[in-house]
């Protein structure tokens, strides 16, 4: 976790479901964002648990944000609707009065809303060479099965079909352990060369962000 170095330093607070989330964005985001922008991860107890109390935490934030901090949102969509948690997220920020991309006033961003499609693990599998590098045994013939070729499109579960891929291979026997995961994967990952969609996304917001 960076400290905010000095007053006009770019700094994001990032508002997660778990701890996961933040062990891969730990290695994920200065990546993407260079050295010189402060990080503090917010992990919650679950997707509920941030949906609830996140309402309360923006509108704590806007009574003294400094005018150099941002905040970001990521949620994995599950299988909820995409437009109508995109909706919700995006509702939360404005009753609150903190700008975002969709705001019906003109400002500089302060929120970035972002959802994993539809979990996080799909990000994994949009960097299949960061995932062999992590887990050897995986083999590059994961690479060419058809359900992978879309991270963000595969079904029932990417966690799940995540573990299945590894137990075969050998690993996490006893089931799998998502921030060693997570961990492990995010430290080869190249956010240039992902293939999913929703990662995509979400890298492009980050450098919006900061680039405003």
């Amino acid at each position: 976790m960076n400290q905010v170095q000095n007053s006009q330093q770019i700094h994001i607070e990032f508002l997660l479901e778990e701890h996961s989330a933040e062990a891969a964005l730990m290695n994920i985001v200065p990546k993407i964002l260079g050295p010189t922008v402060s990080l503090r991860f917010h992990p919650y107890s679950g997707k509920r648990d941030l949906l609830d109390k996140l309402p309360w935490r923006l509108k704590a934030y806007s009574r003294w944000l400094p005018t150099n901090w941002r905040i970001v949102v990521l949620v994995d969509r599950d299988q909820e609707d995409c437009e109508w948690l995109k909706a919700k997220l995006e509702q939360n920020a404005q009753d609150a009065s903190l700008p975002t991309k969709s705001s019906p006033w003109p400002s500089p961003r302060i929120v970035l809303n972002r959802l994993a499609i539809e979990e996080l693990e799909a990000w994994f599998f949009g960097d299949v060479d960061a995932l062999i590098r992590a887990y050897p045994r995986l083999g590059r013939n994961i690479a060419a099965k058809a359900r992978y070729r879309d991270p963000d499109a595969i079904g029932g579960g990417t966690w799940e079909a995540l573990e299945k891929e590894l137990k075969q291979a050998g690993y996490y026997q006893g089931g799998l352990a998502k921030i060693k995961l997570a961990r492990d994967v995010s430290t080869y990952m190249d956010p240039d060369r992902n293939r999913s969609r929703s990662f995509q996304v979400f890298r492009k917001g980050l450098l919006e962000l900061v680039r405003q």
